[in-house]
């Protein structure tokens, strides 16, 4: 009898393993820092199964470049290593920026079980003045995303009245349409 429990155990810890791990960046993607600075926010990603449910106890290990544009995390090294929380969420903030300018690709790899994932967070150093606040494009606005459309939808439609009054003095002229194509969805290195 006692064998039959030590079997059964392990079967019941593996199933509650997820099949699926998913990383989502929740703060730092696209973030500008200046040269030689330190990172005021850092990164917080969190980890999530394949229904969409926070992973709690999963570890993440966030990983700088080795060459570049990068740093040190507060201990010193390239890697730091944490444990997501309830919430799925973990984070590494403090890391200090060498002094090479430009794009910065931080891996993020996450486990628990046999289950891994990874996922990569684009970041800048920046030589201006300007960067010594950092920028982050993740939250509520989105960037200029929708600035730049609304630019080009007015853009289209001043051509359109612009070819219609032309087309009033020439005679008759083809119809002018606008065309908006479909999203294109990027993913990142694994």
């Amino acid at each position: 009898m006692a064998i039959s429990v030590l079997v059964v155990i392990p079967l019941i810890l593996a199933a509650q393993d997820p099949a699926i791990l998913q990383i989502r960046v929740v703060e730092g993607e696209g973030a500008v820092y200046a040269i030689g600075s330190r990172a005021t926010r850092g990164i917080t990603v969190q980890i999530t199964d394949e229904t969409g449910a926070p992973v709690d106890a999963a570890t993440v290990s966030f990983h700088l470049p080795e060459d570049g544009p990068s740093g040190s995390f507060a201990g010193g090294g390239k890697t730091e290593i944490a444990t997501t929380r309830a919430d799925g969420r973990a984070a590494a903030w403090g890391m200090q920026w060498n002094r090479s300018a430009g794009l910065m690709e931080i891996r993020v790899t996450a486990n628990k079980g046999q289950t891994r994932a990874g996922i990569v967070c684009s970041q800048y150093l920046s030589a201006s003045a300007d960067a010594a606040a950092p920028r982050s494009r993740s939250g509520a606005g989105g960037g200029h995303k929708w600035l730049w459309i609304a630019v080009g939808v007015a853009g289209a439609a001043a051509a359109a009245v612009a070819g219609v009054a032309i087309a009033g003095k020439s005679g008759p002229a083809a119809p002018i349409g606008v065309q908006i194509g479909a999203p294109t969805i990027a993913l990142g290195h694994p």
